[in-house]
């Protein structure tokens, strides 16, 4: 399974209501149970926040974002989905990859 990280961006500060934020908490409960939510909370900055999404395809992450009431109803009213190629001992931290080898100056 792959990591998505999505970056949810641009808050409604000051319109969130105690349903909302309830459906949000019920839904990152059933993402988690499903085994599909690996982290996720809001930004010290207080206008953002991310969630690690665990999904097959990029489509199934978004369609799991896209599902959160927090971006349905918009209070978050913008996002970023980024599919993360994970660094790790395993991989030896990319070191052999043709992403990392392609950004290396000759």
């Amino acid at each position: 399974m792959n990591k998505y990280i999505a970056v949810l961006k641009d808050k409604r500060r000051g319109s969130l209501d105690g349903a909302l934020l309830n459906a949000h908490v019920e839904h990152l409960k059933e993402v988690k149970k499903n085994g599909r939510l690996y982290l996720c909370g809001p930004f010290e900055d207080n206008d953002g926040a991310m969630q690690i999404l665990l999904a097959n395809t990029y489509e199934e992450a978004k369609a799991i974002l896209l599902s959160d009431p927090f971006i349905k109803n918009k209070y978050y009213q913008n996002y970023d989905l980024f599919t993360l190629i994970e660094a790790n001992d395993d991989n030896n931290y990319l070191l052999e990859d043709t992403q990392t080898k392609g950004n290396i100056k000759e």
